[in-house]
């Protein structure tokens, strides 16, 4: 067997420059993996290599990038952990030297087909976390050496860093897009009502699980939802997509919100086990003249009416949604609304500060309410209430009636307060 050293200080210091030169960093970061495979390739003198990332939900390692395995990545090779050659050092989380490999050490196909007699592998890591598996292979048979290990495992450091960025590029995009897509880029345009909205993400996502919507019903009545899914980022934008989702069908088929909340609390339980989410559902009658409430922990809506100072609606709260098997009985509340009222729904990162109680932050939301547009109501609160970036993604909607112009109401009012 050959077996491969070093050429003396001079030379490892040119293997290790070549792994760490700072010009890697001004690549965008799928150049820089392809860049970096490559002079892994030519310091190690090697004929392939290859970078895994690790799908912690599936606890599989996903081919990412890779010089003489391309058809790796084209084909999305997984490997469980545990299986095979890198299966092996993401389990144990240590380098695997095989100076002869068979067909029994590795567990992709393609690696298995492509005549690679010798295989070098390391973990990578995040912090104490492992992301991924970096490895080289020789169709030659060969002993690598403690210096071709020390230098691989500092590739490994360096991929690690790009694969953490490049994760977090994605993430982001698909957030901003999961985003764009969940929240109303444009109120929609109902009579007897005039609406603004603002969110504000609390996450370097920007996204997570607040959410508002509106939507007109078949009925004519107007229907208006505000929540809050448990946690941050992109896993809580996902569960309070299917909510929002789940609720909209509901909204079809119930005309009581407490009943549309009740079915999406079995939804959640059943299908969303682990998450909480507190939320209010609220239909307007299609004579904007009242409003038929349900509240499944959230805050209490405020109320502005002409002549009158704003303050919390008297709405029962009810538990969030997602506790347990056993359906609590959620109640429904209708509430007339005069001309003019600003009706005014928002999640807890609005009032929420560290060092106080709640009732604090809702009294001085109470306070800075007062009349006018809907848009200038919005901005008013948000200029007073949201100085910096808040630690907790918020949500406002605001609703002013203008009786006037509203629609017919329906004969039918079934499923009144209850």
């Amino acid at each position: 067997m050959i077996e491969v050293q070093g050429s003396g200080s001079v030379e490892r210091l040119r293997r290790i420059e070549a792994v760490t030169d700072a010009a890697l960093s001004r690549l965008d970061i799928d150049d820089l993996l392809d860049e970096l495979l490559d002079r892994i390739r030519s310091v190690l003198d090697v004929d392939t290599a290859a970078i895994l990332l690790l799908d912690e939900h599936a606890q599989q390692l996903v081919a990412t990038a890779a010089k003489g395995l391309e058809e790796e990545v084209r084909q999305g090779v997984r490997i469980s952990v545990g299986r095979g050659f890198v299966g092996r050092i993401a389990r144990d989380k240590i380098p695997v030297v095989l100076d002869n490999v068979t067909s029994s050490d590795v567990a992709s196909p393609v690696l298995a087909s492509s005549g690679i007699r010798s295989l070098l592998g390391v973990p990578m890591f995040a912090g104490n976390d492992l992301i991924g598996v970096l490895h080289v292979g020789s169709l030659d048979p060969r002993r690598f050496t403690d210096d071709d290990l020390q230098l691989l495992q500092l590739a490994a450091d360096r991929a690690s860093l790009a694969s953490q960025a490049r994760a977090s590029n994605i993430d982001r995009t698909a957030a901003f897009a999961l985003q764009r897509s969940l929240l109303p880029t444009h109120l929609p345009d109902v009579p007897g009502v005039d609406m603004a909205a603002r969110y504000v993400p609390g996450h370097v996502a920007g996204v997570g699980g607040d959410w508002y919507d509106v939507f007109t019903l078949p009925s004519d009545w107007l229907g208006v939802v505000i929540g809050d899914v448990s946690g941050h980022g992109l896993r809580s934008a996902v569960v309070m997509g299917r909510i929002r989702s789940a609720l909209r069908a509901y909204a079809l088929v119930c005309n009581d919100p407490a009943q549309a909340l009740t079915l999406l609390d079995r939804k959640i339980h059943h299908f969303e086990a682990g998450n909480l989410a507190t939320v209010l559902y609220a239909m307007i009658s299609p004579d904007r003249t009242s409003v038929r409430m349900s509240l499944a922990g959230h805050l209490q809506p405020i109320l502005t009416t002409p002549g009158q100072p704003a303050k919390p609606m008297d709405i029962p709260v009810d538990l969030p949604l997602g506790l347990g098997p056993r359906q609590p009985t959620r109640r429904c509340t209708e509430v007339a609304l005069p001309a003019e009222a600003v009706l005014l729904l928002y999640t807890d990162g609005l009032v929420e500060r560290r060092g106080e109680i709640i009732d604090d932050g809702i009294e001085r939301l109470r306070t800075v309410v007062g009349s006018g547009s809907a848009e200038a109501v919005c901005a008013r609160v948000m200029t007073a209430l949201v100085a910096e970036q808040p630690t907790d993604d918020v949500a406002l909607l605001t609703i002013r009636t203008n009786h006037g112009v509203a629609g017919k109401f329906p004969a039918d009012r079934q499923g009144s307060t209850q």
